[in-house]
């Protein structure tokens, strides 16, 4: 697996001064679920930007965002123990053998309104070593990070008041928040060992040995158009699973597959005829229909794709039989690809789960492609599925696990990882100070 490279305009923390400098680093750590640590390896991977920063002489202090602790409807923040970070200092202490500060703020119904004058304490703890690290509390517990207006720009600049230098280590929080996005404005800013890691293998997507496999799934077609035409001009072969693998049989051959919206059909149809064309679209040719929307003795089936009438009405269709991928055709294209790149799950979990674990197995035996799968449910599914090949790949350099899917498939649909607004504030932050490409005095 070669790695892509960097365009030279990104600012990187290797060529940051840190000695002495508090350094605010915006990490995805996004992985408390109710109070709890799902999975810390969004946490273990940034742990090497951590660790430069340290031994460069920094003093870090750390921020995140975890869940989605406002309610839409009426705008009210919750800051209680299910959205916290303390789960995450409690796991990085007892890696790092460390002591991490956590501050507290005062909070109403809108969240936490500021970063008060209480943290100063904290800050000098810090600089004279009596602490290794502040760990702020959940990013969107503040007012200010998803606002717009005076209210974000006094949050981004309370940030950068904490600070010297600040690092963007967050490649799964692509979106243009106030911790992401506007503290570049006031910050020298630098790309993360884990950012750089992310764009590297980025570009093997973008730009991908042939023959270039994808492999996309998804609980909604509308959400995946974007990346899924973006994708689709860039593949030699494509494979569909999940919703978007049953809304594209609706389109092509007519049937009716319950759950599946008439909207999503219509839009499919762009894609149906395109590949009429074309011919990149590999179908997985035996589908498991159930009456339910769930898994019951008897209640589920296999059916073929080339049985399918024009007009028939189904029940669920909620995985993909595990005998699809012994096809030929199927075999061949997964066998003989030279980069797979895989942000897909095949069956509705956690009820139906072979179509996942055989297409983990078959890719598997195509030992000299480059795999690299995408975060989130993707990555979950594989580790859950097949634990021990996952552990037995982890130092596989032909395998790669992205920590952020959905930056994954934004950066396929704008064709460049310098389009994420984070990554692109970076360069423009470099750009106004002219830190790029030498150390920062």
């Amino acid at each position: 697996m070669q790695l892509g490279s960097l365009d030279d305009r990104l600012p990187l923390v290797q060529q940051a001064k840190l000695k002495d400098k508090v350094v605010l680093v915006r990490f995805d750590h996004n992985v408390v679920k109710k109070g709890v640590i799902t999975d810390p390896f969004r946490i273990d991977r940034t742990l090497g930007t951590l660790f430069y920063i340290v031994a460069q002489g920094g003093r870090p202090i750390m921020m995140t965002h975890v869940g989605r602790p406002k309610d839409k409807k009426t705008g009210a923040i919750s800051t209680g123990p299910e959205s916290a970070v303390e789960p995450i200092v409690a796991y990085l202490e007892s890696k790092l053998h460390s002591r991490i500060a956590v501050p507290g703020f005062p909070a109403g119904d809108g969240g936490i309104a500021a970063i008060d004058t209480s943290i100063n304490h904290h800050i000098r703890h810090l600089r004279n070593g009596e602490i290794d690290g502040i760990y702020l509390p959940n990013t969107r517990w503040f007012a200010g990070e998803e606002a717009g207006g005076e209210v974000r720009e006094e949050f981004a600049l309370q940030l950068a008041g904490l600070a010297d230098i600040y690092v963007n280590d967050a490649f799964g929080s692509w979106q243009p928040h106030a911790s992401t996005f506007d503290v570049t404005r006031y910050l020298p800013s630098y790309a993360g060992w884990l950012l750089q890691d992310e764009m590297r293998h980025l570009e093997m997507v973008l730009n991908p040995d042939r023959p270039f496999v994808a492999v996309v799934a998804g609980a909604k077609y509308d959400t995946k158009i974007g990346p899924l035409s973006a994708i689709y001009d860039q593949v030699d072969h494509l494979i569909l699973g999940g919703v978007i693998y049953n809304t594209y049989l609706c389109a092509k051959y007519g049937v009716k597959i319950a759950g599946v919206a008439e909207e999503d059909i219509a839009a499919a149809r762009e894609l149906v005829e395109a590949d009429a064309e074309a011919g990149k679209i590999v179908e997985l040719p035996l589908l498991v229909e159930s009456e339910v929307l769930g898994r019951e003795e008897g209640k589920h089936h296999t059916v073929a794709v080339a049985d399918l009438k024009q007009g028939q009405e189904m029940g669920y269709v909620l995985d993909i039989d595990p005998a699809s991928f012994d096809d030929p055709a199927v075999a061949e294209v997964l066998g003989s690809a030279a980069t797979i790149f895989v942000n897909a799950v095949m069956g509705f979990t956690p009820h139906f789960t072979d179509g996942s674990r055989a297409l983990d197995t078959t890719i598997d035996a195509n030992r000299d492609a480059a795999k690299l799968y995408g975060g989130g449910d993707t990555l979950q599914e594989f580790k859950d599925l097949c634990p021990g090949l996952y552990l037995s790949v982890l130092d596989n350099a032909q395998y790669y696990f992205f920590t952020g899917g959905g930056s994954v498939l934004k950066a396929i649909e704008q064709r460049s990882p310098y389009g994420l607004e984070p990554v692109a504030a970076l360069i423009d932050n470099a750009r106004r100070n002219n830190h790029n490409g030498a150390p920062e005095e």
